[in-house]
């Protein structure tokens, strides 16, 4: 397991009823969401779309500073699609994912360097590494 050097950041939410209808919102008021079932009728988000969210934007950032050690300048329509799916496990449910990074006017070679470093760097890729079934992508 990993241990931490220091602690540069806690996120701390408060969450009442679950997937069902349930709310969710952060100790600083910065994030205030209400939940649902993955395909529900009505409003509400579920946690595999904030998981999707939240490792995109980490990844991204995790490439900036990586491109930055690589002297890449990364370009400013840089994108990921970000896909998360649930299912049963033999026994509990599971998750696998797939990162599909855009990076235009990047040489294949050395995009795909950058995206190899940057899942070194970024703390969800370090999270899920060997847990799950992920697939990081350059489209």
């Amino acid at each position: 397991m990993t241990q931490l050097e220091n602690v540069i950041y806690t996120a701390k939410t408060h969450t009442t009823g679950g997937r069902d209808q349930g709310t969710s919102r952060s100790s600083d008021g910065r994030l205030e969401v209400r939940l649902s079932r993955p395909g529900a009728s009505g409003s509400g988000t579920n946690p595999e779309q904030l998981f999707a969210a939240g490792w995109s934007a980490c990844f991204i950032s995790a490439m900036k500073i990586a491109a930055g050690k690589m002297k890449v300048a990364l370009p400013d329509d840089l994108a990921i699609d970000a896909e998360v799916d649930v299912g049963p496990t033999p026994g509990a449910y599971g998750l696998a994912a797939r990162l599909n990074v855009t990076l235009p006017g990047i040489e294949a070679e050395v995009a795909q360097h950058l995206l190899d470093a940057t899942d070194q760097l970024c703390p969800y890729s370090n999270a899920t590494r060997g847990n799950i079934d992920v697939r990081i992508k350059l489209v």
